[in-house]
């Protein structure tokens, strides 16, 4: 059995679509489990152009197996009007036109995090580091040095691991910056992970594999543009995908 894991689709349909239908095929089933639910983790709006059918694309999908939804920056900055970076006219635009509709039941009311299997599951990071917005679990950021900025409070690993360990989790899964990233903790040592991605035989896929024998960050790219990347993983090994 698998979880799906994608996020920052942007309002980028046509990617999520294709993303959806390579998943669902029993090829790709038989290769990495039968999927039994997904996790969102966050920005289904924001910068693209079809909004209404990534809303349409993400209910869809919840009608076939469980979906967690968690909330991001720009679903938030959407639903309360906040100005953000990175939407053109066409955009904003397009989104203006969601007014209204049922399908923004999509974003409304969703959690900051979500814990499954001794993961926690956020847009951006897992510290309570203030009360301002930047401050707030779908605005912070992974860095190396931490501190409040403008673009979102930056936390580091080590503080990641520490809050991860305060909580007796294992795990944290993350999306927002767009780059997939991984790290473990061995002992009190933070290691980067490399991530190969090669070719995957019988997919249009290049994948990265990670065993989770070990406390470990996993950043997901974002799933959009001409390559989408999303995750699947059984909570033992962890698969960062690209679709090409």
């Amino acid at each position: 059995m698998a979880t799906l894991i994608f996020s920052d689709v942007h309002a980028d349909a046509p990617a999520l679509l294709k993303m959806i239908a390579l998943v669902k095929d029993p090829a790709f089933q038989s290769y990495f489990g039968e999927v039994e639910g997904a996790v969102n983790l966050g920005d289904l709006l924001g910068r693209g152009y079809a909004p209404m059918d990534t809303l349409r694309g993400v209910r869809d999908l919840r009608q076939e197996m469980p979906v967690v939804s968690i909330l991001g920056n720009h679903d938030h900055a959407f639903l309360h009007d906040i100005p953000v970076s990175g939407s053109d006219v066409a955009s904003l635009a397009a989104h203006r036109a969601l007014e209204g509709s049922p399908l923004l039941e999509e974003v409304r009311d969703l959690p900051e995090e979500w814990v499954l299997d001794a993961t926690l599951f956020v847009h951006g990071g897992p510290i309570r580091p203030g009360n301002a917005l930047t401050d707030r679990p779908f605005w912070q950021r992974l860095s190396h040095r931490p501190g409040p900025s403008f673009s979102g409070y930056h936390y580091t690993p080590e503080m990641a691991f520490a809050e991860l360990e305060r909580r007796g989790l294992s795990h944290l899964c993350c999306g927002h910056q767009h780059v997939p990233l991984c790290c473990q903790r061995h002992k009190e040592e933070v290691v980067p992970r490399p991530l190969t991605f090669t070719p995957m035989p019988a997919f249009p896929l290049r994948g990265a594999l990670v065993e989770l024998d070990a406390p470990t960050i996993l950043r997901v790219g974002a799933c959009r543009g001409a390559h989408p990347e999303f995750a699947v993983t059984d909570f033992v090994r962890f698969w960062f995908l690209q679709v090409w």
